[in-house]
């Protein structure tokens, strides 16, 4: 029997879910979904320079299992830059964190200011 998916933990949903090209007669075929724990490891990793160690510290997962949602997630953005195709953020196992929780860490966004996002 298969171990279950542990759940991520995820600070906050990103502003905009919804991502591709301003020229419709450019746009191809194709639509990318990205699960809101791969958005968190590229928030955490590229856009607040964590490393994969701290990633999976703040996700409360282990560096392997950050090293492959950061992969998965970087070879979609590939996808979507290359390609011309729209990306859209949803789903996944995550779970939210309040903010209230010390051990979330310095990339925590809701900490110290309540819920960001109804």
């Amino acid at each position: 029997m298969a171990r279950p998916r542990k759940r991520r933990r995820v600070c906050c949903l990103p502003i905009s879910n919804s991502f591709g090209p301003l020229n419709p007669l450019l746009k191809k075929e194709g639509h990318i979904i990205m699960s809101v724990d791969e958005y968190e490891a590229i928030r955490l990793i590229d856009l607040e320079g964590f490393t994969q160690e701290e990633c999976a510290l703040q996700m409360n997962v282990a560096r392997s299992t950050v090293q492959g949602i950061y992969v998965e997630a970087r070879k979609k953005l590939a996808e979507v830059l290359v390609n011309g195709k729209s990306l859209t953020i949803e789903g996944g196992e995550y779970r939210l964190c309040d903010g209230q929780n010390k051990s979330c860490g310095r990339g925590c966004q809701r900490q110290g200011r309540g819920p960001r996002f109804n």
